[in-house]
């Protein structure tokens, strides 16, 4: 290769037809550039990415590296990747949906982030060659993703909090270069930011060479150099990136994305529960859907949730913001029946005190709700319309065939949200945002009274991000539903938003 060339691929075919592109891959990324590879989902991203990385073998001419003047010509050495499934933390097989707030099943050996870490402060000098990577400590690097999470167990940290784990778990390393799978999702607008300028220094100072996977255009800082389109498994012709140019508009709310078939944006366009799918009755409610008096969480000597008084009543939609690590997914996991100590706090839903009989499962027929959590649950490998149907049961991570009176009903919302032709194929082989389509489904299939969103458009592309959105806004439009909507992002709430509550860390966190 020649002297100034990192990474070449000269028409790279996978041997498995199952990993090939639409084409043969022809790449080559020089020393010094910066690269986001953007596409829209289901594109071909990640299948570049493995490809590149050599998690995929080649026909012929497997993929050249040049990583000197690095000590070792080791891949795995030089090279790491966080994909999107990372961020959600790793799979060790005994994970499940509840586990974060279970804390009595958590092992007295669980690891903490420092143990999980190797306890990696201060870090050695990258070794990039002579006078690279000197301005920078682990002490510094450490602090500035971690902060006060040194001595929490991985089990316990919030997703957006598991995702500036597993980025410093990667640097700790030291790598040449590092592959990153749309790494600003989960992150608050502060760690969003705080990120971009340690990119920004190790790249500068420590001679770091990144390459994002990204799904939106915005999200491209202005560090990147290059660009790397991928469109339809065609991997395009690598351009300049210049951070002042205009990203390309998202679609207006007007402009209707939802199938016309199902009446394009009309009021009454979305499916309706059928019979016997999760009907609530006819009893009478009270005007609250729930209402919080005086709630706090603590886990030892953390506290994760701050005294709330809170009430929600019938028909407002809420944005829930705050922080990563406020305890917002705390607080929803209160909500949803999924966390033990809501048993000991004062808590109505539906018109009853958490604690005075009902079942977790009366409660969860009203909901409809998704979550990284639960896209982390779902490891199964069965077809999207299981998972999606699931929704129907209120189950997480199991096996649920639909009835055939279901059925119409289940892919009737697959096709709202654009999935219905991946029905029958693995929930394991759809990309990351095909799968988020999936779960999104499951959360509206019984036509919940009650939608709890958190997260909803992680890893979106700007086309699907749109369609949601407008989903969104057009079932909150139907009489008697309610929704409570978590994001880090003021662009992706819908306009149907009538009130906020904003939770802050507590001084202890």
């Amino acid at each position: 290769m020649e002297n100034d060339t990192l990474i070449k691929i000269v028409d790279g075919v996978p041997r498995n037809p199952m990993w090939r592109m639409a084409e043969p891959v022809n790449l080559e990324i020089k020393r010094g550039e910066q690269v986001a590879i953007v596409g829209d989902n289901a594109a071909g991203k990640s299948r570049l990415v493995e490809i590149l990385t050599g998690h995929y073998p080649l026909l012929q001419n497997e993929v050249q590296y040049d990583f000197s003047p690095t000590a070792s010509p080791l891949v795995s050495d030089n090279l790491k990747y966080i994909t999107f499934r990372d961020s959600y933390g790793e799979q060790d097989g005994t994970y499940y949906y509840q586990q974060r707030w279970n804390q009595h099943d958590i092992a007295d050996d669980s690891p903490t982030v420092r143990e999980s870490l190797g306890h990696h402060s201060p870090l050695p000098a990258p070794p990039l060659g002579e006078g690279c990577g000197r301005e920078l400590s682990g002490n510094s690097l450490f602090s500035s993703l971690l902060e006060e999470l040194w001595d929490e167990r991985l089990i316990s940290l919030s997703s957006g909090e598991l995702r500036r784990f597993q980025i410093a778990k990667a640097l700790a390393t030291n790598p040449r270069v590092l592959i990153l799978d749309n790494p600003f999702i989960g992150l608050d607008a502060k760690a969003r930011g705080d990120f971009r300028e340690l990119l920004r220094s190790l790249i500068e100072k420590a001679g770091l060479q990144v390459i994002l996977v990204l799904s939106k255009q915005a999200d491209i800082p202005d560090f990147i150099t290059h660009v790397l389109p991928v469109e339809g498994l065609r991997l395009l012709p690598k351009v300049a990136y210049k951070s002042e140019r205009s990203p390309l508009p998202a679609p207006p709310l007007g402009e209707c994305l939802i199938p016309v078939e199902r009446g394009g944006c009309g009021n009454e366009a979305l499916p309706q529960r059928g019979s016997g799918e999760g009907a609530v009755g006819s009893e009478e409610k009270p005007s609250f859907i729930l209402r919080f008096r005086h709630v706090s969480i603590s886990y030892g000597g953390r506290t994760i949730l701050q005294p709330l008084d809170w009430t929600v009543r019938e028909g407002e939609r809420w944005a829930l913001s705050g922080p990563n690590g406020s305890g917002k997914s705390t607080l929803l996991s209160l909500v949803c029946a999924d966390n033990p100590q809501a048993y000991a706090c004062d808590i109505e839903l539906f018109g009853h005190r958490r604690g005075t009989g009902e079942s977790i499962w009366e409660i969860k027929k009203h909901i409809g709700y998704v979550s990284p959590e639960m896209h982390r649950a779902y490891q199964k490998n069965i077809p999207a319309i299981d998972v999606v149907a699931s929704g129907l049961s209120d189950s997480v991570g199991l096996y649920f065939r639909p009835k055939p009176e279901q059925r119409q009903t289940v892919l009737d919302w697959m096709h709202v949200f654009g999935v219905d032709a991946l029905a029958d194929r693995s929930f394991l082989q759809l990309s990351s945002g095909e799968q988020r389509l999936c779960l999104l489904a499951r959360a509206f299939v019984k036509d919940p009274e009650l939608l709890i969103l958190d997260e909803p458009l992680h890893g979106l592309d700007d086309r699907n991000s749109q369609r949601v959105r407008q989903v969104i806004e057009q079932f909150c439009q139907r009489p008697r539903k309610t929704l409570v909507m978590v994001t880090h992002y003021e662009e992706e709430l819908p306009p149907c938003i009538t009130h906020r509550l904003d939770l802050t860390p507590s001084p202890t966190h």
